[in-house]
């Protein structure tokens, strides 16, 4: 039985990067604008061991008096190379707290410094992890991954959803600047769902073609026109689609297209595709959503609030992880802050939504912690949020995080007080009163209303709720 110490391995090689003991090698990181360059003092017999990029250019590169190597890497930036580096010295890499574009940014530097490992790693992490956000951003993910050879689980992954959705890419803005081997792959797919004559594009005027124009066409598509499907169109799309623009097939092609609908068990000479595998059912795009019971909000504005809880670079679009458990409502429960705090009483992972009466603003909050009723203190959490929402008359939602955890929450029953540090505060009855306020402070990071609704005398600003809901968020089953 063989015994591995690789944690304590990895723990020295660690140190070893740290002390900066013994190196030999000087690499320069970032942008061309030195003050934004960061210089790595590593060993070069670990690179190279670990890299066969490292190995070549330390191979290339001569010692300087100090005898010191010293390479330029300008297109990698300082981020990135902080995970790499100490991902060759450890075997260690946290991608929790990355945002996508960060580590799809990472995968395509990983490649270049040919990181074998950690290129599969990070392609099977995007997949299995963060699907949704290679949809979101399909036509450049699948332009990338056939421009980057060594993205094949990428690649298949996109293939995969074209075969069952072409329309996804035929009809992107991105199509026409496909790379070839790229559409290629496509049309090979003998389960494309797509018929053969969907998407034409070659003019239907050809009074003024020359002989040119034809060769030159036949040209540019001759790596696709071998993967078409002849023998599976129909008689009509045989004379509209194929027999104009016959001079782009091989010499025998037409011939033998004409030959088989004529005489089908006649022997040909063209190569015979078989038909695509249409399927027969309707491929399911989305599970369905749990129905939200709001009066104010929107299941895209549930979808964004649950992104902001899981602080998600692009929001879901669809699949909400979480449930909405209506909890509050101020015309069915009572406008009174006391009614909240005792229907929520050590109730943690709430959403508050109010709909400002006269703006037609959709403000609120969220706390993770419990609101407790028989308590008064400021609460500290670093994952509290307030936010206005995106409606008819607001172009975009804004997004506002604790930017004080200490005083994230003010828990004050006793004074009818339910807030967000000193910035969104709830007070007293909320309808009636017009109590609640909006305060422009540090507290939260960012301001999410509109100075038109602030006093000139103050970065206050009052107003009274038309209806507010309360959710439990919790995660679906």
């Amino acid at each position: 039985m063989t015994t591995r110490f690789y944690d304590r391995l990895s723990n020295d090689l660690t140190q070893l990067l740290e002390s900066g003991v013994n190196c030999d090698v000087s690499i320069e990181v970032g942008e061309e604008d030195i003050s934004l360059v960061n210089i790595y003092k590593v060993h070069s017999i670990i690179l190279q061991s670990r890299s066969p990029y490292f190995k070549k250019k330390f191979d290339e590169i001569t010692f300087n008096e100090n005898h010191v190597k010293v390479l330029k890497l300008l297109n990698i930036s300082v981020k990135e190379f902080n995970i790499i580096i100490k991902y060759i010295y450890s075997g260690k890499i946290s991608l929790e707290k990355l945002e996508n574009s960060v580590i799809f940014d990472l995968l395509i530097a990983s490649n270049e410094l040919e990181l074998d490992e950690l290129v599969e790693h990070l392609q099977s992490h995007l997949v299995n992890d963060n699907a949704s956000w290679l949809r979101l951003k399909f036509a450049q993910i699948y332009k990338t991954s056939y421009q980057v050879k060594n993205f094949k689980i990428i690649r298949d992954f996109c293939n995969n959803i074209i075969t069952k959705y072409p329309n996804t890419i035929f009809e992107s803005e991105n199509f026409h600047s496909l790379p070839e081997d790229a559409l290629v792959s496509i049309l090979k797919q003998d389960d494309l769902q797509l018929e053969e004559t969907k998407n034409p594009n070659l003019p239907t005027d050809l009074d003024k073609w020359t002989i040119d124009n034809f060769l030159s066409l036949k040209k540019t598509l001759k790596g696709c026109l071998p993967h078409i499907r002849y023998f599976s169109f129909s008689n009509g799309d045989v004379v509209e689609k194929i027999y104009p623009y016959q001079q782009l097939l091989e010499h025998q092609l037409f011939p033998d297209i004409t030959i088989k609908f004529i005489s089908p068990t006649k022997p040909i000479s063209s190569i015979v595709l078989p038909p695509r595998k249409i399927l027969k059912t309707t491929l399911p795009t989305r599970i369905t959503p749990i129905p939200l019971s709001s009066n104010i909000i929107t299941n895209e504005h549930a979808l964004e609030i649950s992104s902001w809880i899981d602080r998600k670079e692009i929001p879901y679009i669809e699949n909400n992880p979480y449930e909405f458990k209506l909890l509050v409502r101020g015309s069915r429960d009572g406008f009174d802050v006391n009614t909240i705090y005792n229907i929520c009483d050590k109730v943690s992972k709430t959403i508050i939504i109010l709909k400002v009466e006269g703006t037609g603003e959709i403000l609120g909050g969220y706390n993770p912690l419990e609101w407790e009723n028989n308590n008064d203190r400021w609460k500290k959490t670093k994952d509290s949020f307030i936010f206005s929402l995106k409606t008819a008359n607001m172009k975009n939602s804004i997004l506002s995080r604790v930017n004080n955890s200490k005083y994230a929450i003010y828990n004050y029953p006793s004074k009818l007080d339910l807030s967000f540090s000193d910035t969104l505060c709830l007070i007293g009855n909320m309808k009636t009163e017009k109590g609640c306020y909006y305060y422009k402070s540090t507290m939260y990071l960012r301001k999410i209303r509109s100075n038109e609704f602030e006093s000139w005398l103050s970065k206050k600003s009052l107003f009274s709720v038309e209806e507010y809901e309360v959710f439990k968020i919790s995660l679906r089953k």
